[in-house]
């Protein structure tokens, strides 16, 4: 093989790579370039929001109710009162007569009877107290730091350059380095 067909494959390679190399240089075919630069300092950027959160509270109550607790004694005192008022007034007049004296009779005879059932029994009505188990959601606040970003301070190339970043980039970050001629 003779020198001229082995230097031609190499020639054709160097090509290659260097054209490859002017494309990625900025203002070469609308491609940019990206480099790293120093972190000088990255400060979080802090926001404090009020957080309210719900809690369930319970407690006991007393609830209380009256029960009546001769309300039958005195029911049956009452009919048995106004049956024997009624037999009794029944007795009494004639006709016409005869039914008012049965119905005056049936009357008194029940308020009797109640009356009679009430001594008897007292009045019945009892207080009673039972637990009643009562809850509530109740809102409690608090304040809570929560970061929004970072503002970052870099150098690239002896300048100095701030941005907001989403997070902590650490010690260096990526930038992208566009240079355009002016004119």
């Amino acid at each position: 093989m003779n020198a001229t067909t082995r230097i031609a494959p190499l020639a054709l390679a160097a090509m290659l790579v260097s054209t490859t190399a002017w494309a990625d240089h900025p203002g070469r075919n609308g491609r940019a370039i990206y480099d790293y630069a120093p972190v000088l300092s990255a400060e979080p950027i802090v926001n404090y929001v009020t957080v309210s959160t719900p809690v369930r509270e319970c407690w006991e109550e007393m609830q209380y109710y009256t029960v009546d607790r001769t309300r039958h004694e005195r029911r049956v005192g009452t009919l048995v009162g106004a049956v024997i008022g009624g037999v009794v007034g029944h007795q009494f007049g004639s006709g016409s007569g005869n039914d008012a004296a049965t119905a005056a009779g049936t009357l008194i005879g029940a308020a009797v009877g109640n009356s009679a059932a009430r001594d008897r029994y007292g009045d019945g009505l009892e207080r009673v107290a039972h637990p009643v188990q009562r809850c509530e959601t109740r809102y409690r606040e608090h304040r809570e730091e929560r970061i929004e970003g970072y503002r970052v301070l870099y150098r690239y190339r002896g300048q100095k350059y701030m941005t907001e970043m989403p997070r902590d980039p650490g010690n260096r970050i990526r930038v992208r380095v566009d240079v355009q001629p002016v004119g």
